[in-house]
């Protein structure tokens, strides 16, 4: 009986100790989504283009089930800290957060502001934006990271914009677009072939009215491109244009207005190369086999394959010498008899075959 009672005390005492080391109360969580630190920004005409990563995440280190309302804000004061608020996305139009999925893709929002043409007025002016992702009831941890965007003015694309294939090139026109004074801007052109995702520089040239035309030689014949043109704003930057690091810091904003139509072109090579010049034939062969050497300019064009090289005797008709194209621009020819004048021609032909018109003739007399 006695040891029963030991045994009971013990027990009390260690059920009574366990109590007596209780962890303290931990507070309930805001449920605060974390701040956006990867807003980035881009304008194009008179829309600004946001895109950030949802948070997956609130402050505390829990996940997010549902997120509240993002408010989107600019300021024309940088360092300001509050938000001046523009726009909103709303809970309904936020992705749903994924902790599995890649940033880029599902946890991805996005939002386009549009600048009014008044505001567009003071090209010295600069916007800048952040964003406030809320929870359900309404509350913030903060302003995301600060971008900045010019507010410049952009004006409308080169009318009548025009794409022709051309022995050069591809050939492109448009209708000059007449600027302000004191406004610093350029043409330029983008290329995108047909199939592919994205487009390329094609080129760009001072916006002055003499600027109508532009020939591009970056295509590849036989495939399909779409052309667009647009105007490019030049604004002096200053110590605003800077990011950080400060090395990033820019001499000038570049502001791309809308882009024009589209202009589709086939790159359809119908072109023949140019004709040679200054073709010789002179005779040689003693002491040795005869022959006739044949020397001409040679052509400059990048898609040249070659030469065809014909012969004919007075009264013939002329038959072509060679059955591969001539590499050099040079051929001698030994099928050569004594007593007999050949006349020669040559012509070009390029990588699709299209060859030139004929050379000017030029005779030989055989001993």
């Amino acid at each position: 009986m006695r040891k029963a009672q030991i045994v009971c005390l013990m027990s009390t005492a260690v059920l009574l100790s366990g109590c007596a080391q209780m962890a303290p109360p931990v507070p309930p969580s805001l449920e605060l989504p974390k701040v956006v630190s990867d807003l980035k920004a881009a304008r194009k005409g008179d829309k600004v283009y946001l895109r950030w990563t949802a948070p997956t995440q609130t402050t505390d280190g829990e996940s997010v089930d549902h997120l509240g309302a993002t408010r989107i804000c600019r300021s024309m004061d940088g360092s300001s800290a509050q938000c001046e608020k523009v726009g909103e996305v709303l809970p309904g139009q936020n992705p749903k957060p994924s902790t599995n999925a890649k940033p880029s893709a599902a946890n991805e929002a996005n939002y386009i502001d549009t600048i009014s043409d008044d505001l567009q007025q003071d090209s010295k002016k600069i916007f800048s934006y952040s964003v406030s992702v809320e929870n359900e009831s309404g509350r913030s941890a903060g302003l995301s990271n600060r971008v900045q965007i010019p507010a410049a003015l952009t004006l409308l694309a080169p009318a009548d914009f025009k794409a022709q294939p051309t022995a050069d090139g591809i050939a492109l026109s448009w209708t000059p677009v007449a600027s302000p004074a004191e406004f610093h801007g350029s043409y330029r052109i983008y290329r995108q072939q047909e199939g592919t995702a994205t487009s390329v520089v094609a080129g760009e040239l001072p916006m002055d009215p003499a600027s109508t035309q532009f020939v591009d030689h970056g295509f590849e014949w036989g495939k399909t491109y779409s052309y667009r043109i647009t105007v490019v704003t030049e604004v002096a930057g200053g110590m605003h244009a800077c990011g950080n690091p400060p090395k990033d810091c820019a001499s000038v904003f570049l502001v791309e207005g809308d882009d024009s139509p589209t202009a589709k072109v086939f790159a359809n090579d119908v072109f023949a190369p140019a004709v040679p010049s200054g073709l010789q034939a002179v005779f040689s062969g003693e002491g040795q086999k005869s022959f006739i050497d044949l020397l001409w300019a040679p052509d400059t064009e990048g898609d040249l394959a070659g030469y065809n090289v014909y012969r004919r005797e007075a009264g013939g008709i002329a038959s072509k010498l060679n059955s591969e194209p001539v590499k050099p621009s040079a051929y001698r020819d030994f099928a050569v008899q004594p007593g007999k004048k050949y006349f020669y021609l040559v012509t070009a032909v390029d990588l699709r075959g299209n060859e030139s018109a004929p050379s000017e003739e030029s005779s030989e007399q055989v001993p």
